[in-house]
């Protein structure tokens, strides 16, 4: 009768699994809380402390580390010398094991987690019986995904369980160990120098993509542990996400995490907002954002920090989109979008980065930074110029400051009304950017007169706003510390304009 070792912190689908099993003519070996819920659902089990003849000690600390254990999975059946020695001492070989670990990432994860819990949450005989099972794969076969089991055991009813299948799960256990291990070393390397001396990023393959960003390119979407990030995106509707749709639906959802109370639209096109806007529902937002740049918006992706409903989908009906993404959809506009058959319709979490590192990949190597967080309060904000701006102008400067955050530097946004009129984004210089948002508001009918402009970095020179100054802007954010913040001030009061400084840089490079 072959034998099966089952141990697992997620219980997820394990007495299904168990059950198969013994349909299946296996015995199943457990321990501790997994044996009591097998045997709650009348799976018969034999518990460790039978096979070892050593009752578990230290709370539990010490139960499968035994040589009855691992001498039942690490003796190869190929070897008469192997099975004669753990005949001799009555070890039964184990053929399969299912073990998933302490939630280790998991405790972590939790604000001011004691370090004693943490360190409690630290898995050893797990990985040691994981470990034992994948290096003698040829003989145990061994499963770490709860995932798998329906899998497995399929596979175990069609005696499918050949070399290949036995490589594939091996190799899942060592991935998962080493990121196991990983998130321990992270946690336990000082952080007294900030960022830590030695990284170790577990990502783990969620979807193959049709190419890159060009045909020529092959590529996937991999994913972290990071909570509310890709590896929750749901796609409820259209065709296959590309490599670009995803870079630009993330570019819009970042773009669009800068409101937390207000519904706030956000359009992209190759991941640079052609729009922006906030309102009191999300379909004035999405109008608001649309009109901005109609010309533009056409094939976009459109995003929403806030549930989109019926109105909001027949608001965007006469418009050719790429994908609209948001954090959830009504079913009355996911009927809308349904008339849309190719339509890309992904719900994916808002967030905002918090305490989470932020890679950019160069040749041999890697950029690590804190991920950017928009800071909205004005605390530390400060009026430069003789005129303070007015009402209307601080509430549009304040959304300017909010929207140009999520523009490519140099970032130039005019504003009014809460929305976007006019974008310069990734010009080489940032009088070009003043130029072109400026350039792009008049030429799609939209008057800069009047509105105020935000800035992702200082002025270095006082053109930038004498070209905002010539359009009629009334009023400028910006971060300063230029040495030549005094001219750019200067600037700005010769022409009558508010001017207020943020202190704080917001480049999107």
């Amino acid at each position: 009768m072959p034998r099966a070792l089952i141990s697992v912190s997620d219980k997820r689908g394990i007495v299904p699994f168990a059950q198969g099993l013994v349909e299946l003519g296996w015995e199943i070996v457990s321990t501790g809380g997994t044996a009591a819920a097998l045997r709650a659902a009348g799976v018969d089990v034999i518990s460790v402390d039978e096979v070892t003849g050593f009752a578990e000690l230290l709370d539990g600390r010490v139960k499968t580390l035994h040589p009855a254990i691992h001498g039942a999975l690490l003796a190869r059946r190929d070897l008469p010398a192997h099975l004669a020695a753990i005949g001799e001492r009555g070890i039964v070989p184990i053929d399969l094991v299912a073990v998933n670990l302490y939630p280790f990432q998991m405790t972590i994860s939790r604000p001011g987690v004691p370090f004693g819990d943490a360190v409690e949450n630290i898995d050893i005989g797990g990985p040691s019986m994981l470990r034992s099972a994948a290096k003698n794969h040829e003989f145990v076969l061994p499963v770490v995904d709860p995932t798998d089991y329906p899998k497995v055991l399929d596979l175990l009813r069609r005696d499918a369980v050949d070399a290949s299948v036995r490589r594939e799960f091996a190799a899942k256990v060592f991935a998962h160990t080493g990121d196991y291990d990983a998130a321990i070393a992270g946690y336990l390397t000082p952080k007294d120098e900030g960022l830590p001396q030695r990284l170790s990023l577990a990502i783990e393959r969620l979807q193959p993509l049709r190419y890159g960003e060009n045909p020529t390119q092959r590529a996937a979407l991999y994913v972290t542990e990071e909570p509310r990030g890709m590896r929750d995106l749901a796609q409820r509707q259209g065709k296959e996400l590309s490599f670009n749709n995803l870079l630009d639906l993330d570019a819009a959802m970042s773009a669009v995490a800068s409101w937390t109370n207000r519904p706030a639209c956000c359009i992209v096109k190759h991941t640079t907002p052609c729009g922006l806007a906030v309102a009191a529902s999300a379909a004035e937002a999405f109008r608001k954002a649309r009109s901005t740049d109609p010309v533009s918006a056409f094939g976009s992706v459109i995003a929403f920090n806030t549930v989109v409903d019926r109105a909001t989908a027949q608001a965007m009906s006469d418009l050719f989109v790429e994908v609209v993404v948001s954090p959830s959809f009504h079913d009355e506009a996911m009927a809308v979008f349904a008339a849309k058959k190719q339509l890309r319709v992904v719900e994916l979490p808002v967030s905002r980065g918090t305490g989470t590192l932020d890679f950019k990949r160069v040749r041999g190597g890697f950029l690590v930074q804190d991920q950017f967080e928009f800071d909205g309060s004005d605390q530390h904000w400060s009026v430069a110029t003789d005129r303070q701006p007015t009402e209307r102008e601080w509430n549009d400067l304040r959304f300017a400051w909010a929207a140009v955050a999520g523009v490519k530097s140099n970032a130039i946004l005019l504003a009014r009304d809460e929305m976007s009129i006019g974008i310069g984004a990734g010009q080489t210089s940032r009088v070009d950017s003043a130029f072109l948002a400026v350039h792009k508001a008049r030429a799609l009918g939209h008057d800069p007169a009047g509105t105020v402009l935000a800035s992702d970095a200082f002025f270095p020179f006082a053109d930038g706003v004498e070209q905002a100054a010539s359009a009629g802007v009334s009023a400028i954010i910006q971060p300063g510390g230029s040495v030549r913040d005094a001219e750019v001030i200067e600037a700005a009061n010769r022409h009558g304009m508010a001017m207020v400084m943020t202190g704080r840089r917001q480049f999107r490079h």
